[in-house]
């Protein structure tokens, strides 16, 4: 039995909410996959901040037709297409459905759209040589953890310098006046 025109209704309008909070949408085929790999791929991208939408080219030509972000996905419309829509990690959630990839090798990707633009898979690609979200929190909370360290280092420096020259300062002060005393020694014989 189809799909009523209501329900296609309330599925465009999904897509769209979906659409609104994405950052990346990626166009695959599908086609060869069962319902327990598209389930398995699923739970892997969920982590990732992302998800895969498996729905007519038709209602997702609808829900992108208003929107110029996703106007370009229409390139990649054709035969049995999934979304994977990414929300927050792109970079984890592109490196997820790889090592899916690698492991079926069932889908193709046909591409993908951000910001407008469609992108192809070297654009994808040099996504993933992004570091992730954990990465550059690791990198953030270690330039953090370095300042502290190094300002300590630097105060500690500063009175060990000032010690070391006072220290230097009597003996120094005995080596001129003992090079005075022998040069007048010296003059006075």
């Amino acid at each position: 039995m189809g799909r009523t025109l209501n329900n296609k209704k309330a599925i465009v309008e999904t897509l769209k909410q979906d659409l609104s909070d994405t950052q990346l949408a990626l166009v695959i085929d599908y086609k060869g996959l069962t319902v327990s790999e598209i389930t398995e791929l699923r739970n892997q991208l969920r982590p990732k901040g992302a998800s895969c939408t498996v729905t007519k080219n038709t209602l997702m030509r609808i829900a992108v037709a208003e929107d110029p972000n996703w106007q370009p996905m229409k390139d990649f419309l054709k035969e049995s297409s999934a979304f994977l829509l990414i929300k927050d990690d792109l970079g984890g959630a592109i490196k997820a459905y790889q090592a899916f990839q690698k492991a079926t090798k069932k889908t193709t990707l046909r591409g993908g759209v951000m910001e407008g633009r469609a992108l192809n898979e070297d654009d994808i690609k040099a996504i993933t040589d992004l570091p992730t979200k954990e990465e550059l929190i690791a990198r953030i909370a270690r330039a953090i953890n370095s300042l502290p360290t190094k300002v300590a280092v630097g105060v500690k420096a500063v009175p060990t310098k000032l010690a070391v020259g006072i220290n230097e300062v009597p003996s120094s002060l005995v080596r001129a006046v003992k090079a005075a005393s022998e040069k007048e020694e010296g003059s006075a014989e």
